[in-house]
């Protein structure tokens, strides 16, 4: 039979997983949205910079000088900084922050989960126990214990970021690792003579992506907040601008002057919330259940 022949069905289901998992995220309205804001937010903190050169930190005009005063769109800070600036450069900061914490949850999470997946047994019990006493610990003072104890440094609240959210990774990746090791395709893989190496990293864990890659968008989002709040308490690098730090350190003058407070919080709360709605789609689209609805 040729192919113009075949059921229109079987054409559909022949094609590339990837285009089908492109196709059902583009239908996704919202996500596309969010997608392009996330974009433009990203290209701001990168090019933004060289778009308006203007130092985040130097005292340009009188101390709240309320948005549009003297030519500043945003206004400036308690210091009289150009609150503009600032944004741009914070921008390039939590978006680092972001994705590097949730590089370093992955890591630890896919680590984890997928030894205590493959090898089961002692493995497995001694791995959990050590993700189900992360898992209890309250995050944010852990979070704060270490930053405090090793120094506000952006390296140091990054790491202490990625070292308190990587259970939630671990679990996910532990799951389907169960799931997958006993299908027809490992099973033949190990009949090969193929090492553990090979079959968790190079068999299991392509195919256990899928799941992952949704939470890591997630987790984008949530070191992003967690950087925030870090920064709320007085715990950040005060050498480096970000969206966190500018709340942190205008906390005090909510009342006077609440838009250097609602600027950045909004900016936070616009990524997270386009990141979160980026993570919904690519949840919808690299789901086979929700593709063949």
């Amino acid at each position: 039979m040729s192919v113009a022949e075949q059921p229109e069905e079987e054409i559909v289901r022949a094609r590339h997983p990837f285009a089908e998992a492109l196709e059902m995220f583009v239908k996704n309205r919202a996500a596309v949205v969010a997608l392009v804001v996330l974009t433009l937010i990203i290209l701001a903190g990168i090019f933004g910079p060289f778009i308006y050169p203007s130092d985040p930190f130097e005292m340009v005009w009188a101390p709240f000088s309320p948005p549009g005063e003297e030519g500043y769109l945003l206004g400036t800070d308690y210091l009289g900084r150009d609150l503009l600036s600032m944004l741009i450069h914070g921008a390039r900061v939590s978006m680092a922050i972001g994705v590097s914490a949730a590089f370093i949850t992955v890591f630890i999470g896919i680590t984890v989960g997928a030894l205590a997946g493959f090898y089961l047994g002692f493995v497995e019990e001694v791995l959990m126990r050590i993700t189900e006493f992360f898992q209890v610990l309250p995050t944010l003072l852990f979070s704060m214990v270490i930053v405090a104890l090793f120094g506000a440094s952006l390296p140091m609240i990054t790491l202490a970021i990625g070292l308190v959210s990587w259970p939630a990774v671990a679990r996910i990746t532990r799951a389907e690792f169960l799931r997958i090791r006993e299908l027809e395709y490992v099973t033949a893989s190990r009949a090969s003579g193929s090492s553990n190496m090979k079959l968790m990293f190079k068999v299991i864990l392509p195919n256990a992506l899928p799941p992952i890659i949704v939470q890591a968008a997630l987790m984008v989002g949530s070191a992003i907040l967690f950087e925030a709040g870090l920064s709320f308490l007085g715990l950040t690098d005060p050498n480096i601008v970000s969206w966190g730090q500018i709340i942190g350190s205008n906390r005090q003058y909510i009342l006077d002057a609440s838009y250097t407070v609602t600027i950045p919080g909004l900016a936070i709360f616009i990524t997270v919330l386009a990141i979160s709605l980026v993570g919904d789609g690519l949840n919808d689209a690299l789901n086979p259940k929700l593709r063949q609805r």
